[in-house]
């Protein structure tokens, strides 16, 4: 006879871990279920997030700009370095490093909350009397049943037709965590997050780096003001940001990339680069998952289709992250996953698609939540704006780093804050309290209200929001 448990998460990403955590947390008998493995054939969990994405990216991206400044920044501090050097293999052992300790983590948070781990492939296998039987292939195959299924399989990186990865010279964002050494010239296809941080890491560490995107605007989901300020930025720091690129041929060599493109004006262009980084988005991860034996619901594009509270068409089978509608985000995935933990448990799960802050790590920061002022003028929304540059800050000054601005958007009759968008430095930390504000209904008043403590970054979130009723004080 099978195992048997309430609840049964397959998929141990920042969705299946934290779903897992909090049904447990609950009261149920929980298994999760995930197949990551690392180099050693141990259990890896933590999804693309922990184990080839956010977390080893941004150590990565911290690592690069540590050799950065000490190349270029201490001079202005009074810190003189010779002999500077950079250690790409101890640059990646670090990351490495980083992530195991998250792996590590997780089980530990397994152990603590009596959750019942099963490393290997989950896969449905029949509805049962006791909720589902989902197979687990791992180094032995076994059948657990679950009154309960949570479905957290998370995403893989698109392909271009015609340039699979090969994780050598054609990369995802896996092999682009990998390169060994550094690469005189590095293509970079996509502009997006996963493109601009990968590019930013290997420029800093001293690649040529050619961004190749399709749509003609920079970041077009990003707030127009703050995307034109970042544009600048990255140029002057030496990125090549292409738009309007229709890509053509990719013909890959023995030790090198040629790309065959067209640019903004029709004029045919061809690349060669050491390597290629193709970041042009994820797909849902649901092959394998073997969705027909009990007539789980996939729309067009193989994403699991779920109501508002990630209800799938199957009773008591609900799915979460990047497998299913919304942005691929880890954050927006735990909080699926915590809310589909207590509406099994009968309670009001809660998650404001509104509330969900974005995040591009690079230097400078780009942060926002809420909606951009093209959204607002589109939608015919009455409101007030206000910016504040970190230029006129003196923490940012104090740091060396004054790029960017805080810019905050507030209906015109109630004040209330429709939207904040940051370029600048830790903008992914000065988020938050625009986040809480948002969540609480707050205007921008009530944050010109706020004392905030000098000298601090987060003072220009102040005085952007007294920058919406024109009274900003140091600028």
């Amino acid at each position: 006879m099978s195992k048997q448990f309430d609840v049964v998460v397959i998929g141990g990403g920042p969705g299946g871990y934290i779903a897992a955590i909090r049904a447990a947390q609950l009261g149920f008998s929980t298994a999760c279920i995930d197949a990551w493995t690392n180099d050693k054939g141990g259990p890896a969990p933590g999804g693309t997030c922990t184990n080839v994405g956010c977390i080893p990216s941004k150590a990565l991206l911290q690592s690069s700009e540590h050799y950065e400044h000490a190349g270029h920044a201490f001079a202005d501090h009074g810190i003189s370095v010779s002999g500077l050097e950079l250690d790409v293999a101890k640059m990646l052992k670090r990351k490495d490093t980083i992530v195991k300790q998250n792996n590590d983590g997780i089980i530990y948070l397994f152990k603590k909350n009596k959750v019942t781990f099963f490393h290997g492939h989950g896969s449905f296998v029949k509805a049962a009397d006791a909720g589902y039987e989902i197979k687990v292939a791992g180094k032995t195959e076994e059948t657990i049943t679950g009154k309960h299924i949570v479905v957290a399989t998370g995403s893989n990186a698109r392909a271009l037709p015609g340039a699979a990865f090969d994780e050598e010279l054609i990369l995802s964002n896996d092999g682009a965590l990998k390169i060994g050494t550094v690469p005189k010239k590095l293509g970079v296809i996509g502009a997006g997050v996963i493109g601009l941080e990968m590019g930013s890491v290997w420029r800093r560490c001293g690649a040529e780096v050619t961004v190749l995107e399709a749509l003609p605007t920079f970041l077009g989901a990003v707030d127009e003001q703050i995307a034109k300020e970042a544009h600048k930025l990255f140029v002057k720091q030496g990125l090549s940001i292409n738009l309007g690129v229709k890509i053509g041929e990719i013909v890959k060599g023995a030790s090198d990339v040629t790309v065959n493109y067209t640019d903004d004006k029709g004029a045919e262009h061809k690349a060669v680069f050491d390597k290629l980084i193709i970041s042009i988005g994820r797909t849902p991860n649901t092959n394998g998952l073997n969705a027909e034996a009990v007539g789980l619901a996939l729309d067009e594009r193989g994403f699991i289709a779920v109501d508002g509270d990630c209800k799938t068409n199957l009773p008591n089978v609900w799915a979460v992250g990047d497998v299913v509608r919304g942005p691929m985000l880890a954050h927006k995935a735990e909080e699926e996953g915590v809310a589909v933990a207590e509406r099994i448990a009968g309670q009001h799960g809660h998650v404001n698609f509104n509330t969900i802050p974005w995040v591009i790590y690079t230097s400078p920061e780009i942060a926002w939540v809420g909606r951009t002022e093209q959204q607002l003028k589109a939608d015919g929304v009455a409101y007030k704006a206000g910016t504040f540059p970190f230029m006129a800050n003196g923490r940012a000054r104090a740091l060396g780093d004054t790029s960017g601005m805080v810019k905050f958007l507030a209906d015109a009759t109630t004040d209330e804050i429709l939207g904040v968008h940051i370029v600048g430095p830790m903008a992914s930390e000065l988020i938050s309290e625009a986040v809480v504000a948002m969540e609480f209904r707050a205007s921008a008043e009530d944050i010109a209200r706020i004392c905030h403590a000098h000298p601090s970054l987060s003072e220009a979130t102040k005085e952007a929001a007294l920058a919406v009723d024109k009274r900003s004080l140091n600028f």
